[in-house]
């Protein structure tokens, strides 16, 4: 009898396996508002970046790792369920990742990298270019994990050190190894599973604020902080799904590999890091309006705010430039004067400050969006490439 092979030809739509590993690392993103709002520092804010990046890459790499496999097979579903429990137990212990559960944090690490390595190895097994490429990827990990595994044994500040060590080993094999032909990228799917992880992180922001006005008292300022939001997030919603998104979707298709395999690590795999990062700040700040939302936000909050919506709006600006897009003056000088308003206003309460902020994010998706409806009606030969807004 055949034996089932692990491996689709088809660019299949994401499965429900796929949706429930994805559900588990965005617990992490709720983690990781929690940890950042007890320390909102400067330092706290990159202690924040780098334990995220090691959440985000262990993600990527399964989400690469699933790209071309048969997610409906028995033996794929259960290497993921297992890295999906082994992932629900890095998010639980993510808070005290630089206290008392660093090992543990490391551990649980290495663990689901080391699976996500596995599950992509028998993937690749039958294709002799694509097991060459997850070879080279996987050799060129080994200084990350190891740097990761060491730091979760370092004492104090030697911890940060070691993990922003692994970042570096990250993104050399991302570069190295990228770069490798055979990776056999299916662009509906990976953009699928990147955009289900953005809608999935903006509606925890979503569940951030609900949890802080459940137990507030209901007055103006706590509906009118409410309202705003909602409000922000379907605006960052906008600007990422109303344009941005399909035009990255498009321009990844559109290349062959190999060139379609570096575009999709630096659209996707790298760029897109700081546009969830963004939403994770973001979210900061809603918490700290909730709570207080007659009050000015404070300077950590403030600085949460703007460069939440900074990293959101600039890394999806990266995206799409990246992509071939060099037309965005609109979104960055709209995203400079939210930045000024925000400055300007810092003083005042946290309601103005969110009606800033949403106004401008509300005003780049409503931009972007009459641009793509003027140039889809102007007459035909006054239409510019797709590539141009």
């Amino acid at each position: 009898m055949r034996t089932r092979a692990v491996t689709t030809d088809e660019d299949q739509r994401v499965t429900f396996i796929e949706l429930f590993f994805d559900l588990v690392f965005v617990y992490a993103v709720t983690q990781l508002v929690a940890l950042l709002h007890h320390e909102l520092s400067w330092a706290g804010a990159g202690r924040a970046v780098l334990v995220f990046w090691l959440v985000w890459w262990a993600w990527t790499q399964f989400t690469w790792a699933l790209n071309s496999a048969d997610t409906t097979h028995p033996g794929v579903e259960l290497s993921v369920l297992v890295a999906t429990a082994v992932a629900f137990l890095m998010a639980v212990v993510l808070p005290d990742a630089y206290t008392g559960g660093g090992a543990w944090f490391a551990a649980t690490y290495v663990t689901v990298r080391v699976l996500g390595l596995a599950v992509y190895g028998r993937v690749a097994w039958d294709d002799p270019a694509k097991r060459a490429a997850v070879r080279r990827f996987a050799l060129f990990s080994v200084g990350g994990l190891v740097a990761v595994a060491a730091g979760g044994v370092a004492p104090g500040d030697a911890r940060v050190w070691w993990w922003a060590a692994a970042f570096g080993f990250d993104l050399f094999a991302a570069g190295v190894a990228g770069s490798a032909e055979g990776w056999d990228i299916r662009p509906d799917h990976f953009g699928e599973r990147h955009g289900l992880f953005v809608i999935i992180a903006l509606g925890e922001s979503l569940i951030v604020a609900a949890a802080g006005l459940s137990g507030a008292e209901r007055t103006a300022h706590t509906v009118a902080v409410g309202v705003l939001a909602v409000a922000g997030t379907c605006g960052l919603w906008w600007t990422y799904f109303g344009r941005a998104k399909p035009a990255i979707d498009r321009a990844v298709a559109e290349h062959a590999d190999p060139a379609r395999t570096i575009l999709a690590r630096d659209v996707y795999s790298v760029l897109h890091f700081p546009v969830v990062f963004g939403i994770v700040l973001y979210a900061v700040a809603i918490e700290e309006a909730v709570a207080h939302p007659a009050a000015p936000l404070s300077a950590g909050s403030g600085i949460a705010l703007a460069g939440g919506i900074t990293l959101f709006l600039g890394g999806t600006a990266a995206a799409l430039w990246r992509a071939g897009h060099r037309a965005l003056i609109p979104r960055l000088v709209i995203l400079g004067t939210v930045l000024a308003g925000l400055w300007a206003t810092h003083d005042a309460g946290a309601t103005w400050s969110l009606v800033i902020a949403v106004s401008g994010v509300t005003a780049v998706a409503a931009v972007e969006q009459l641009a793509q409806v003027t140039r889809i009606r102007g007459p035909r030969r006054h239409r510019r490439p797709w590539s141009s807004w």
